[in-house]
């Protein structure tokens, strides 16, 4: 039997507990730098069990996004505005589930995983333009230093709204 890794908040709503196993982690949506949005972005689904305090419990998926600036330098959490992992959450809690991703989620074998399987789909997709080649090496570019962050890089950076996030993009 294998034991499995698994992390737990407390929160108004009851506790959530997140596992290390492979179907936990979805990939969304990724995206590369372009003149109208200047950001590399992966959203990321995380799906989790909530054990509410009246004893019973159901799972749900809720999503954030990692973004960064077109040197990879600059790192921004972003939560979409509907679904998000930060959603009805205090600042404490807020924070904690922060934490969560960089102390534990960006370590996970479940989101390795996702990001290897990824990375070798967009490998193994067809390309027929100058233009598709570079988009191919830019989007695996960016999946691979999602491998390499570290706590500190999540920790680090910043957590925006979409909408804010726009903002700033366009001022």
């Amino acid at each position: 039997m294998d034991v499995l890794d698994a992390k737990v908040i407390t929160t108004i709503t009851g506790l959530e507990i997140y596992v290390d196993l492979r179907e936990t982690s979805e990939i969304r949506k990724i995206c590369i730098p372009t003149k109208d949005d200047p950001f590399y972005e992966i959203q990321l689904g995380i799906k989790y069990f909530l054990l509410r305090r009246e004893k019973y419990y159901d799972s749900h998926r809720s999503y954030f996004s990692i973004c960064m600036n077109h040197d990879l330098t600059r790192i921004i959490l972003k939560e979409p505005e509907t679904e998000s992992l930060f959603a009805v959450k205090s600042q404490n809690e807020r924070q904690a589930t922060k934490n969560l991703l960089g102390e534990w989620f960006i370590k996970t074998n479940a989101y390795k995983e996702a990001i290897k399987e990824v990375i070798k789909e967009v490998k193994k997709e067809n390309v027929h333009t100058e233009k598709d080649i570079q988009d191919t090496i830019e989007t695996v570019r960016f999946l691979e230093k999602l491998l390499k962050l570290t706590s500190n890089d999540i920790k680090n950076a910043s957590l925006e709204r979409s909408d804010s996030l726009q903002m700033t993009t366009t001022s």
